[in-house]
C-alpha cells in the first residue's frame, strides 16, 4: 500500500501542553487480517516519525468487506487477541497511543463493532462499542452485530484536551456527539467505513462539519478509502474549518489541535452555553 502523506515532519517537536499533534490514517482494509495489520503497523511507524501524540485508524480495520454482516462472527477477535496484541506491542515500541476499530468477539452473542484506545504503553485505556448500527441504504448491520449499550463515555485526556469516541453511522445522530460533549469532550474522534453510494460523500463532509460547528469542537475522522468507502478522512476545527483532508487515496494527515482555539471559538459562538435542551437516552 502506498501512502500519501500530508504535514509530515520527521522528528517533529511535541505539541504545547495545551495542544496536541494528531494523525489520522486512511487505508482500505480487506478480508486478510494479517495484511490489514501490516498496513496498520506501517502507518504507526509513519505517525510516530511524524511526531504524532495519537494515531486514529478507521472502523473495521481488522476485516472489511461487502459480505453480509454474519461473516464477522467468524473473524471477530477478543480485545486480548492477536490483532490488538500486535498493535499494543507496536504502541509500546513506538511510544504511540492509538485508536482503532475492529469486530470484537462476544461470548454471549453476536460480535460488537468496537473502538479500542491504547496508550503509549500498549494498555487498553478506553473501549466504545457502536450504539447506532448501520441499518440503512439496504444494509442490515444489526443482522450480524450486537449494538453497544449507552453508557457514560470513556474519555481520553491528552494535551489538555478531552477526546471522546464515536463510530461511522453515529455521525447521523447529533445526540451521539452531544452525549460526548456533555461528558466533557472537546474533541470528537470518528473512525468510520463510510460506504460509497450516491450522495454519500456529500453527506459525510456535511455531517462532519455540522458536528464540529454545533458543538464548537474538533472532529477528527479516520475513514477507509475505496473501493468500499468514500475516503476523505478529515479534521475539522471548532469553527467548521476543514484543516486537513486525505482525499480519496490511502494516506495520512497530521493536524495540530489547540485548547486555545476551542476557547476562542466558544467565546465568539457560545451556543453550548445558550442551549435550552438536554440529551437523554430513549427507553426501550
Amino acid at each position: 500500500m502506498r501512502l500519501t502523506l500530508r504535514g509530515v515532519h520527521v522528528g517533529a517537536a511535541k505539541a504545547h501542553p495545551s495542544s496536541m499533534r494528531i494523525a489520522s490514517g486512511q487505508f482500505s482494509a480487506g478480508k486478510d487480517p494479517q495484511s490489514n495489520l501490516t498496513a496498520i503497523l506501517d502507518m504507526m511507524t509513519i505517525a510516530a516519525r511524524g511526531g504524532a501524540d495519537l494515531l486514529v485508524l478507521p472502523e473495521s480495520s481488522l476485516y472489511a468487506s461487502n459480505e453480509p454482516p454474519a461473516v464477522l462472527a467468524k473473524v471477530a477477535e477478543p480485545l486480548d487477541g492477536p490483532f490488538i496484541g500486535s498493535i499494543a506491542a507496536a504502541a509500546l515500541d513506538l511510544h504511540l497511543p492509538v485508536v482503532v476499530g475492529l469486530a470484537e468477539s462476544n461470548p454471549d452473542g453476536l460480535p460488537y463493532n468496537t473502538l479500542v484506545a491504547l496508550d503509549a504503553s500498549g494498555a487498553v485505556t478506553a473501549v466504545y462499542r457502536k450504539v447506532h448500527l448501520y441499518d440503512a441504504f439496504g444494509y442490515q448491520e444489526s443482522s450480524g452485530t450486537e449494538p453497544g449499550t449507552v453508557t457514560q463515555p470513556q474519555l481520553l485526556t491528552m494535551g489538555g484536551l478531552s477526546l471522546g469516541m464515536m463510530t461511522c453511522y453515529d455521525l447521523r445522530f447529533p445526540e451521539s456527539a452531544r452525549h460526548l460533549i456533555d461528558a466533557g469532550a472537546n474533541v470528537l474522534l470518528l473512525p468510520a467505513m463510510w460506504i460509497v453510494g450516491p450522495g454519500k460523500e456529500d453527506h459525510w463532509t456535511t455531517l462532519v462539519r455540522a458536528r464540529a460547528i454545533e458543538n464548537t469542537s474538533y472532529v477528527v475522522t479516520a475513514n477507509q478509502s475505496g473501493p468500499l468507502a468514500t475516503g476523505h478522512t478529515m479534521v475539522v476545527d471548532p469553527f467548521g474549518v476543514v484543516i486537513a483532508n486525505a482525499g480519496e487515496a490511502p494516506g495520512m494527515i497530521f493536524s495540530e489541535l489547540s485548547l486555545h482555539r476551542i476557547e476562542e471559538v466558544r467565546a465568539k459562538v457560545p451556543s453550548l452555553a445558550n442551549r435550552r435542551f438536554a440529551v437523554v437516552p430513549l427507553k426501550g
